[in-house]
């Protein structure tokens, strides 16, 4: 069985056509999109081309829980602002982002689909084996995540007993395989919001059968300048944020640093957005 693992894509439907049409090329049985859907430019774009495919399930991240509710991270609500009030344009920027965002999808029709979205789905494959779908870590759709800061131990506290041999995540936009306690965790990386110095879109095809399985880790280029055109012409509020991305003014150290400072702030979500 061939698996399209697809993740973060944050509205950019110019970084999602190049993905889908080099995913076509091998043929994909299923694929898997593991949050962080929407919250770019073009949000109903992403949705109209995803949900047509044959085969495709899908799961919600922290974006979609902040755009459903409008509560954001511990550290972007109002008590923390209270206390940080230089964090201030960032909150302001966030959320202006969100409330666009909802206006999007609920003036597109989309509102109530992603409103029903669950954090996690497992999915049985015909070898027996278990795969998981999860945007941040078992259970959780926000928080650090997994990624190049998360050590073996911490890891292995993570997604021990979470039922599954393949435990695939998003988040952290940094694409990896580590095998932990027997369960292989796959991170396929980021459609969208790249981080530097590789700034192309990636995401992962995962084959599985009886003799094992193997994750091809794809890079697909795509048009940086007509992302940040689109971003302009459609006002997004939170424009600097998402140029700064196609620019490569972002980096992995940087993601590394964050999702260290959020590690003391995570927070359980619900089974669905909502």
């Amino acid at each position: 069985m061939k698996i399209a693992l697809i993740a973060d894509i944050h509205g950019n439907s110019i970084a999602l056509d190049a993905v889908l049409a080099d995913a076509a090329l091998y043929q994909p049985d299923l694929y898997c999109f593991l949050g962080d859907l929407v919250d770019g430019h073009d949000p109903s774009g992403v949705l109209e081309r995803v949900t047509v495919l044959p085969q495709a399930r899908f799961i919600a991240g922290n974006t979609e829980h902040y755009i459903i509710t409008g509560e954001g991270p511990p550290g972007l609500r109002i008590d923390a602002i209270q206390e940080r009030p230089d964090r201030l344009p960032v909150f302001q920027e966030a959320t202006a982002s969100w409330a666009w965002s909802k206006g999007w999808l609920c003036a597109t029709g989309w509102f109530d689909w992603v409103k029903d979205l669950s954090i996690e789905e497992h999915i049985s494959l015909p070898t027996g084996q278990t795969l998981l779908c999860v945007h941040s870590t078992p259970g959780y759709a926000d928080g650090p995540g997994i990624g190049p800061h998360t050590d073996d131990a911490e890891l292995a506290d993570l997604v021990t007993g979470c039922g599954a041999t393949f435990v695939c995540v998003g988040h952290t936009h940094v694409p990896f395989v580590r095998v932990i306690s027997g369960i292989i965790v796959i991170n396929p990386g980021a459609v969208s919001n790249p981080l530097a110095p590789d700034l192309r879109a990636s995401y992962a095809l995962l084959e599985v059968d009886s003799a094992g399985y193997n994750v091809n880790h794809r890079r697909v280029a795509y048009d940086h300048a007509a992302v940040i055109t689109a971003v302009r012409r459609a006002q997004h509020p939170a424009a600097h944020f998402i140029i700064d991305h196609q620019l490569g003014n972002r980096t992995v150290e940087g993601m590394m640093a964050a999702a260290v400072s959020r590690r003391s702030m995570l927070v359980a979500r619900p089974s669905s957005v909502g």
